[in-house]
């Protein structure tokens, strides 16, 4: 036996001996060689060991692949490639290649998905997207409230809304049973989870979070679902069979107001595409001005944003009844991926941003302490609201809702302001101010209307012009008046295009020049009916200005066209706007015939003083007083108002219109205006235009007799020196005078309103005097060193002159003070 083989033997045996113990001999250069290659197996065991994700700042040195898809795949082990959806997510190339491979088993179902993607979607189907939206597994947090931990779901689990609302750690998800044994919330939570919160992890993300089966997909049929935050591939986003994207916004020009079932038709809050000038409406795939300013980080790319925003918009028009919490909020955010902690977390400040902001959480909604709207760190703070009239009243509402200390003083015995309902009629409210909703689409009436259970009655369109003697005016007529009327008002808009406020001139003035210029040019002449009607329609435009035209600016009497109005019916609020009124001041802490005499706010805190001499202490100070009291200084300020502030003030006019409601022992008018909802009186002649002009039958169900009034222009100043019964012989003179042929009755119970004689209030709505411009709207609602605030409809360049516009000033202002 030779020596060499059993040295070879041991070798192979991996033995350091011999058999008879010996010790084997090697030469020192072969000891050396055999160490340099094992050191290079090794590093090159090491590195096919491990491979780092290559996306520049990736905190994950050894990822882990999420798809588990491909029979070889690398788990935690090497692959060639590591894909970066997170930092906590990454799949292999492995994975990647049994998708996007067609000789693959995965092949079929990513282009099953890619079928369905491209088809609703307008992003890219690439493969990190199909697997964000189909691999990722879900998170989902513990309801349990001493626990709130985040867990990832098993892969084959789907999250639902129901699963998201009643998870707790452990529960088996078959059959929705907790496990029994050891306390599952007591096991540490994934490390990946806390990283979330982090700035640079949403700087980090590869794809933008796109909700699945969003509440917000029946509003937003007519969009890509990419562009407005939704998954192209659920089924909610599916468009019919061979729908083109085209066909779909084609359809949806001619179609324009998408109404969800179920759900009030007014509630209309996103634009449709190629939709405009909508009051309070939002476009879902453009964030807002103001969302831009608090929300920066969503400037590069909003999808978050917009999903999120999208989701709570629709959920709040959903149920407008409770309150929208976030805890409401987060079962209905399903997304895959660690992204979901983080659409969480976002919801909650997204939604506080549009709870202040008024867009959400609005209305007559009362809330109990414990359940304030605003986190605490808005609570610090305490606000006197001067007025409890709509505005003073939304803002309180808002205010106190949001959990800050609000006392409202109020001059008068009563609250509402210029509004003021008479119930006293039988079975009929009958509103001595405003008792009308002009546009219905997104009004704050509708919604807290929809709030209390309420219906309103559309207002009808025809309203017959009936002559003194009981002719009614043929339709053509008054068509052909009306042509004229709008072709003059056509007219001033072109003329003021290039002029100045100091160019400005009055209304009634401009009006009549073009009609004189129109006459000689065109040489038609007018019949004296005619002439008539179009003193018919002058009453019309002086009962929307508040004034006579002599003093309304040419150029700016309509100022606020130029931004979205409410759109959809006029309707008439049967049950009166004190309905309203009055649940929105339930449970504040209202002060009556508390008259605000002075206002110092020159010091730290704003120090208030009412008639009797009480001196109530602020942090800030909401002044709500009509403009007329503003411009006669009733109350004093401590420094004085700016002159900037005082112009504003004077600028525009305080308009002033009356009312007369009259109940007679049966409704005569029934047969000659046949069901209409009003009907127009055509003035004898222009001395007499805007008296009683227009009579409004005021039970729509047409059980009782009453009609109501209104007193317009310079008839205001008419019957302000005469007394109610001598207001009432004036109307009955005209009521017989239009149904000349037949008996008339005496009426049974009759008002005449006095606005312009309250002490407190000396107007109804505003009006831009010649020379003055909506800016100054603008001037009045603007806040004082941050202690005192404006709200009230002269305080609204976009909605002024009614009560949804002083509503949604004071809503502005309550905002305003929560956020300084």
């Amino acid at each position: 036996m030779s020596t060499g083989r059993v040295r070879t033997k041991k070798k192979a045996c991996s033995s350091d001996q011999s058999p008879d113990n010996l010790p084997v001999r090697s030469s020192g250069r072969q000891v050396k060689k055999k160490a340099a290659e094992a050191a290079d197996d090794d590093d090159e065991a090491s590195e096919k060991k491990y491979r780092k994700c290559e996306k520049a700042g990736c905190t994950a040195t050894c990822p882990v692949c999420f798809a588990s898809a491909a029979e070889r795949c690398a788990k935690n082990g090497y692959t060639s490639r590591w894909y970066h959806l997170s930092c906590g997510e990454h799949f292999c190339n492995e994975c990647f290649d049994h998708y996007y491979r067609s000789h693959k088993d995965g092949y079929d179902k990513y282009t099953a998905w890619k079928r369905i993607w491209t088809s609703n979607g307008k992003s890219e189907p690439s493969p990190k997207a199909f697997m964000a939206d189909q691999q990722l597994p879900y998170w989902v947090q513990c309801t349990k409230p001493e626990c709130g931990k985040w867990r990832q779901l098993t892969k084959e689990i789907q999250l639902t809304p129901q699963i998201a609302k009643t998870y707790r750690c452990g529960m088996k998800l078959n059959n929705s049973t907790k496990t029994e044994g050891s306390d599952h919330c007591s096991m540490p939570e994934d490390l990946r989870v806390a990283e979330v919160s982090d700035h640079w992890w949403y700087s980090m993300l590869i794809l933008p979070p796109l909700l699945k089966d969003s509440v917000a997909a029946p509003f937003l049929a007519a969009y890509y679902p990419d562009c407005v935050g939704m998954s192209p591939s659920c089924t909610s986003t599916n468009r019919l069979p061979g729908e083109s994207n085209l066909v779909k916004l084609e359809h949806l020009k001619s179609v324009p107001n998408v109404t969800v079932a179920g759900m009030n038709k007014y509630f209309q809050p996103f634009y449709q595409p190629n939709e405009c000038g909508k009051a309070l409406c939002v476009r879902p795939d453009v964030m807002e001005l103001d969302e831009l300013y608090e929300f920066p980080e969503y400037s590069r790319d909003p999808t978050m944003y917009l999903a999120l925003r999208n989701l709570i918009l629709a959920l709040w028009y959903t149920n407008c009844k409770e309150a929208l919490t976030p805890q409401k909020c987060i079962h209905h955010i399903i997304v895959r991926g660690l992204v979901r902690i983080r659409c969480v977390q976002e919801m909650e400040r997204i939604l506080y941003f549009m709870t202040r902001k008024g867009l959400i959480n609005t209305g007559i909604l009362s809330v109990s302490p414990g359940q304030y709207l605003l986190p605490k760190e808005y609570h610090n703070k305490s606000v006197i609201i001067v007025g409890a009239g709509a505005a003073g009243l939304a803002a309180a509402r808002q205010l106190h809702n949001f959990g800050i200390k609000v006392i409202v003083l109020e001059a008068k015995d009563r609250i509402g302001g210029r509004v003021w309902d008479d119930k006293t009629f039988p079975g009929v409210t009958v509103g001595r101010g405003a008792q009308i909703v002009n546009g219905c689409v997104n009004n704050p009436m509708a919604l807290m209307c929809e709030q209390l259970g309420i219906k309103m009655h559309k207002l009808g369109e025809k309203c017959d012009l009936i002559q003194e003697g009981g002719r009614i005016t043929d339709p053509t007529i008054d068509k052909r008046m009306d042509f004229h009327f709008n072709a003059i008002l056509d007219v001033v808009s072109e003329w003021r295009k290039d002029k100045t406020q100091h160019q400005d001139v009055p209304l009634g003035e401009k009006i009549q020049e073009i009609y004189k210029a129109f006459v000689q040019e065109s040489g038609i002449q007018f019949s004296e009916l005619e002439e008539k009607v179009l003193q018919f329609h002058l009453s019309n435009l002086e009962y929307a200005c508040g004034s006579n035209l002599s003093q309304v600016s040419a150029r700016s009497w309509d100022h606020n066209e130029f931004f979205a109005q409410f759109a959809g019916d006029h309707t008439l609020l049967t049950v009166g706007y004190s309905t309203v009124i009055d649940k929105l001041a339930e449970g504040l802490d209202i002060r009556l015939n508390f008259p605000v005499q002075s206002i110092d706010y020159s010091g730290e805190e704003v120090q208030v003083t009412t008639a009797d001499g009480t001196v109530w202490t602020t942090q800030k100070v909401l002044v709500t007083a009509p403009l007329a009291l503003l411009q006669k200084n009733a109350i004093q300020f401590n420094p004085p108002l700016s002159e900037k502030k005082i112009k504003a003030i004077n600028s525009l006019g305080a308009g002033v219109i009356e009312k007369i409601a009259l109940q007679f022992p049966y409704r005569f008018w029934d047969s000659k205006i046949q069901g209409a909802d009003f009907f127009g009186h055509v003035p004898p002649n222009s001395s007499q235009r805007g008296l009683f002009s227009v009579f409004y039958d005021m039970d729509p169900e047409s059980k009782e007799s009453i009609l109501m009034s209104v007193v317009t222009g310079d008839a205001v100043t008419t019957i302000k020196n005469l007394d109610d019964q001598q207001v009432l012989q004036q109307c009955m003179t005209v009521l017989r005078e239009l149904f000349k042929e037949q008996e008339v009755p005496d009426p049974v119970k009759f008002f005449v309103t006095r606005w312009s004689n309250d002490p407190w209030l000396q107007m109804a709505y505003s009006f831009v005097k010649t020379g003055g411009s909506g800016e100054a709207y603008d001037i009045i609602a603007e806040d004082i060193q941050g202690k005192i605030f404006f709200a009230g409809e002269a305080t609204n360049r976009h909605f002024p002159q009614t009560v949804t516009g002083a509503y949604l000033s004071g809503v502005r202002e309550a905002s305003k003070i929560a956020a300084f």
